[in-house]
């Protein structure tokens, strides 16, 4: 549910060149909304903490072996770094699983987008940006009229899920200068994997080594990590990042999309309205943020 960190320098993924960054993107985006939906389809089965461990784990195995970080030389302020981004990916992943737990996926998630918006708007003296906060504040005030299908604890923890966002975020860029490539994401998968490791086992006890729990631990950990990591990689080497956040917008419409095939959650049309909402506000924020003519990330 995050984009990859900014300053990271992929190399070339042969044929997913020929494929048009734009639909990367929207595959990414889509693969992680799936991936959300299947991991709730499971909580029955695992609660929300070892579910987000499992993700975790699996990304970071994968991660480690495609990346290979160099851990030697590094310093306390590498480290550090590393470890502020660790913790907020662990907090957004955490926080987003336990608020899908308590309310539909796609409510949570267009809640949880108002970190990346606020992101987006913090810091701008542009009175066109007080647009953009009057609609999202419009979203947040419809989702408001619909009561029956939220409760207090889910919308605090995707309001907590945001936070996590916008800090990982603000990480992203100091991790990407500082860890190259996919090794500062590997490192923080590493400290969130170890940081849920003793709740998570706690948690779910000897659930977690059943065959179809791991199995489905798995999925889940391509599909949402994985997988739409790889795809942004490609797809920021030949798009501008302007282009790239106003197309991650869509994150909330995909959840609500992945929701109905998956879980059966139908959002009423006071809450798709408040959802369209929230993604203008993201779009427009995103457009009026970056300068026109912003070159291509390399």
């Amino acid at each position: 549910m995050a984009g990859v960190p900014s300053d990271s320098h992929p190399q070339p993924t042969g044929r997913l060149d020929r494929i048009p960054a734009v639909w990367l993107v929207v595959a990414g985006i889509f693969s992680v909304q799936f991936g959300a939906a299947i991991a709730k389809h499971l909580f029955p089965l695992v609660p929300p903490t070892s579910m987000v461990w499992l993700r975790l784990a699996t990304s970071s195995v994968i991660f480690l072996i495609v990346a290979r970080p160099r851990l030697r030389g590094r310093n306390r302020t590498d480290w550090l770094v590393a470890l502020g981004f660790g913790l907020s990916l662990v907090t957004m992943n955490w926080a987003i699983y336990q608020s899908f737990a308590r309310i539909p996926l796609g409510i949570a998630v267009t809640i949880e987008f108002l970190g990346p918006l606020t992101v987006a708007i913090v810091g701008s003296r542009r009175l066109l940006d007080l647009v953009w906060v009057a609609l999202a504040a419009a979203g947040v005030a419809l989702l408001g009229l619909t009561p029956g299908s939220l409760n207090l604890a889910g919308v605090l923890f995707a309001l907590l899920a945001g936070l996590g966002w916008a800090c990982y975020i603000l990480m992203s860029a100091q991790t990407g200068r500082r860890w190259p490539g996919l090794q500062g994401l590997t490192v923080a998968s590493l400290v969130g994997g170890i940081l849920l490791a003793p709740p998570a086992i706690l948690e779910a006890g000897s659930r977690l080594l059943q065959p179809e729990v791991l199995a489905f631990g798995v999925a889940v950990g391509l599909l949402s990590s994985v997988i739409p990591y790889s795809l942004e990689l490609n797809a920021l080497r030949r798009i501008p990042p302007r282009l790239f956040g106003i197309l991650m917008s869509l994150e909330p419409a995909a959840a609500a999309l992945a929701a109905m095939i998956l879980l059966r959650e139908f959002l009423t049309w006071t809450q798709w309205l408040a959802l369209a909402c929230v993604v203008s506000a993201s779009v427009g924020a995103t457009r009026s943020n970056r300068p026109p003519a912003e070159p291509a990330a390399i």
